[in-house]
């Protein structure tokens, strides 16, 4: 195995839950530095165990994955710049995990997720990418983006400091375009595509291009559209 090898946390408070996902990426050689059944015990583990990456469940005692979220993500003595976070749901249009996308993190997995999707899902976010398809990012944040009284901590950004072109990247990418697709309808290269989308990304400070789309919509680059509550 190149490099060195991926580390996870689990939190959930459902033991079975934990043992099941645990053995899954054990079976594949990623090590599960921690177990955690609920978010105060899941940001304990992050500080004591550094991982790359934190299966977060949304509803637990104590302290909700949102929070620990927030607190693993926010950059606070509970933060770890490295660590990537991917919440654990069981519907994916669900407004709780629009506020978890907001607090920074990658991406959502629904429970009932394959045990390869599982393990791809994990190393995927450990590379640095998005989890999940733009499309389902659109639809999620089109249906509770326009319900939130104000934006996430952390998403006030100036836009100023954005090319004309890198602003047509982020309005484009917001609905839901792959960088394929954005290579197709800007007659870019899809290198050129990716350079785009990572300047766009280092300009604002943002993680990944789930906290981009979450951002076009907080800032009114774009605009949720249809009425309240349809996907």
């Amino acid at each position: 195995m190149n490099g060195p090898a991926l580390r996870a946390v689990i939190a959930d408070d459902q033991a079975l839950v934990r043992t099941g996902f645990g053995m899954i990426l054990a079976a594949d050689g990623i090590e599960v530095t921690a177990e955690a059944a609920d978010g105060a015990e899941a940001v304990d583990a992050v500080r004591r165990t550094r991982p790359d990456v934190v299966l977060m469940d949304i509803r637990m005692p104590r302290m909700d994955g949102i929070e620990a979220t927030r607190r693993i993500l926010g950059g606070g003595p509970d933060g770890s710049a490295g660590t990537r976070v991917v919440i654990l749901t069981t519907y994916d249009l669900d407004h709780y995990v629009y506020a978890a996308l907001t607090a920074g993190a990658s991406g959502f997995l629904l429970k009932d997720v394959t045990p390869e999707h599982l393990v791809a899902a994990v190393r995927l976010v450990r590379s640095g990418d998005a989890l999940l398809a733009p499309t389902i990012t659109r639809r999620l944040i089109e249906r509770f983006a326009h319900r939130q009284e104000s934006p996430g901590p952390g998403l006030h950004r100036d836009l100023s400091g954005l090319t004309p072109r890198e602003l047509e990247v982020l309005r484009l990418l917001a609905t839901g375009l792959s960088n394929a697709e954005l290579a197709d309808r800007l007659f870019l290269s899809p290198t050129t595509v990716k350079t785009h989308v990572g300047r766009i990304l280092s300009k604002l400070d943002l993680r990944d291009r789930v906290q981009a789309v979450v951002l076009a919509y907080e800032s009114g680059l774009v605009s949720p559209q249809g009425p309240p509550g349809a996907v």
